[in-house]
């Protein structure tokens, strides 16, 4: 029998790299409207100068080449762009594939005519997800309300905003521990049984935790206690025991961090990166809030997930840091920050465990080298900044070569009648639900890709000529 795309999509949906949800609809809650969302295009002023990849000194065939490989059949590849030295040399849209669509309407059981309608095509104004590349964003937003006087430091106290820390332990965390992902408190997961969040009793709630089906997010995160160290935890997988200041990537630390901006600023999360983000460099993006009924403003904004902006506007983020936080002259984020992250430090003890140089500080990555096909590894240990997201969204920038690539994976927003990004995911009313769908894994698909981004950067890079 054939079911809905939404049904059988909530049944198996887990997020891992990003989390979020909630857990029962209102009684007045919209039914999702499935016409194809139209994203507002009239802030999108690209900013780039479109020119051929020769103008900056790279091959057109091998960076052909390169896209070739990252949009083939089976790699749920939606967008992808270059751009050097403020100039724009290539980009790419696609739907799905022939190939990728047999595997998910047989994985899920649907008409592929269903799939057809939500991702059968993609261009430059189609929105992608930002998944856990939101949490960067966050990172930037927390730096501009230091610069503006909101926040005294990173290196203070989080229970200077955050009271409910500052009679206990967790007086000691900073921001920065929040930032670095590394406060000392345990990973959130949902009980099955019950439907309450608590700490993660095994490794099943994946990275970062398991935040699905709640309707407040905020009040588990911050209700977390110091976790017991020199001992083994369930949610700790690097290692046989836990110790304090490990890091632990935790969709809960940076929540915190938007609740610290509201508290901080008086002004939701995204309605201050409206004001001192995007507006400032022509960026179009939505945040997506959990269902709390009371809360930041009717809801909790994700700090950690889920922003919806198209390929293009990602893309000017990362430009932005590329310019040493300068926008049109205007300094938006302090040059010092954008330094700090240029020298986030190997973390020891994982690149032990995962045999490769680990990077992570300031919600960025550094690409992890690995083994290409002519044999070398790629790329150098600490050489290229990401933000990084679950299903494969990349924000890859190249400060040595300046260069930035974007990558994101087939995505369809599912919105109420209102256009709202309200996290509402309820097995019991699974019309009345709304959430992220990125292609495979955002919908229920654990397996069938090959896309690789150091692979894709290891072309592009090939393609820059001496």
């Amino acid at each position: 029998m054939k079911i809905s795309l939404f049904t059988l999509i909530l049944t198996s949906f887990l997020i891992t790299s990003c989390g979020g949800g909630g857990s029962s609809s209102p009684s007045d809650q919209t039914l999702i409207d499935t016409t194809p969302y139209t994203p507002d295009t009239s802030v999108n002023s690209y900013i780039w100068e479109e020119a051929s990849p020769e103008s900056v000194g790279m091959d057109s065939a091998l960076l052909s080449a390169a896209f070739d490989e990252a949009f083939a059949d089976g790699t749920y590849t939606g967008a992808a762009l270059v751009i050097k030295d403020n100039t724009l040399v290539y980009e790419r849209y696609r739907g799905i594939l022939p190939g990728e669509e047999a595997t998910v309407a047989s994985g899920l059981g649907v008409d592929s005519q269903i799939l057809q309608n939500r991702y059968g095509s993609t261009d430059k104004d189609s929105l992608a997800s930002s998944w856990s590349m939101a949490k960067s964003f966050t990172s930037v937003i927390v730096a501009i309300a230091v610069e503006q006087g909101f926040i005294d430091s990173i290196e203070q106290s989080a229970s200077d905003y955050i009271g409910e820390w500052a009679n206990d332990e967790r007086a000691q965390v900073t921001i920065r521990n929040l930032l670095d992902m590394r406060s000392g408190m345990p990973l959130i997961c949902m009980n099955a049984n019950t439907g309450a969040l608590g700490e993660c009793a095994d490794g099943s709630g994946g990275s970062g935790g398991d935040l699905v089906f709640s309707d407040n997010q905020m009040d588990a995160c911050i209700a977390r206690q110091m976790a017991e160290t020199g001992v083994g935890q369930p949610w700790y997988t690097y290692g046989a025991t836990y110790e304090s200041g490990y890091w632990l990537y935790s969709n809960c630390d940076t929540m915190v961090l938007g609740e610290i901006l509201f508290r901080a600023t008086g002004q939701d999360l995204q309605t201050y990166a409206d004001t001192h983000l995007f507006s400032k460099i022509g960026m179009d993006a939505h945040w997506w809030r959990d269902n709390a009924p009371s809360a930041q403003v009717d809801g909790n904004y994700l700090a950690y997930c889920c922003l919806d902006a198209t390929p293009r506007d990602f893309a000017k983020f990362g430009q932005l840091l590329l310019n040493n936080g300068v926008w049109d002259g205007e300094q938006v984020v302090p040059a010092s920050y954008i330094e700090q992250i240029k020298n986030i430090v190997v973390d020891s003890t994982l690149t032990a465990q995962l045999n490769a140089p680990f990077s992570y500080g300031l919600k960025f990555w550094t690409i992890i080298p690995s083994a290409q096909s002519d044999g070398s590894y790629f790329p150098p240990a600490n050489a290229i900044y990401a933000a990084n997201g679950f299903d494969g969204q990349y924000i890859m920038i190249d400060f040595e070569k300046n260069m930035l690539v974007v990558r994101n994976s087939l995505y369809y927003p599912a919105l109420d009648q209102n256009d709202q990004r309200i996290i509402n995911v309820s097995l019991a009313d699974t019309l009345g639900s709304s959430f992220v769908s990125t292609l495979p894994a955002g919908a229920g698909l654990t397996s069938g890709t090959t896309y690789n981004n150091q692979a894709l950067l290891y072309k592009i890079t090939q393609s820059i000529t001496p």
